[in-house]
């Protein structure tokens, strides 16, 4: 019977523990959290720049956030395909390509912007373009000597 009762207080704590941790105000959460991305309680307006490359036009950069006086650098990367010219921060909703264009050599398809993040300026609509692809050639596969043993 004495550990049945040792049983239900442990069971008791351990329930205050978890209901205690849960009652914590967010405040305490985003403290240690993300930074400028995480949503610091301090300042509600932060100003977002243009995400910059570390090495080259594309890749792994750096973003700074600003607000109050606070600056924060925060990871971010630009696409090393033809969503670069758009730019990271405008997300779009694209159509299919279109046929080629024999005398541009190009397909095109068009995009509406679907969310604009960090602020960022982005236009409702954009069209891009990409090279045809080139036709491509049925390879045959070469008769060799391949995996056959040596004759003597």
């Amino acid at each position: 019977m004495r550990g049945v009762y040792s049983l239900v207080i442990i069971l008791l704590l351990a329930l205050v523990m978890v209901s205690s941790e849960a009652a914590k105000p967010k405040k305490e959460k985003t403290e240690k959290g993300k930074g400028a991305k995480g949503g610091s309680t301090e300042c509600m307006d932060w100003q977002y720049g243009k995400c910059v490359p570390s090495n080259g036009d594309c890749g792994v950069g750096i973003r700074e956030a600003t607000c109050s006086g606070q600056v924060k650098k925060l990871k971010c990367k630009v696409p090393c395909n033809w969503k670069k010219d758009i730019g990271p921060d405008c997300k779009y909703k694209f159509g299919n390509w279109g046929e080629c264009d024999t005398a541009t050599g190009t397909m095109n398809r068009s995009g509406t912007l679907k969310k604009a993040l960090y602020n960022a300026e982005c236009q409702t609509t954009v069209k891009v373009s990409k090279p045809c692809a080139p036709k491509i050639k049925s390879k045959t596969k070469a008769k060799g000597k391949r995996g056959k043993g040596r004759e003597n």
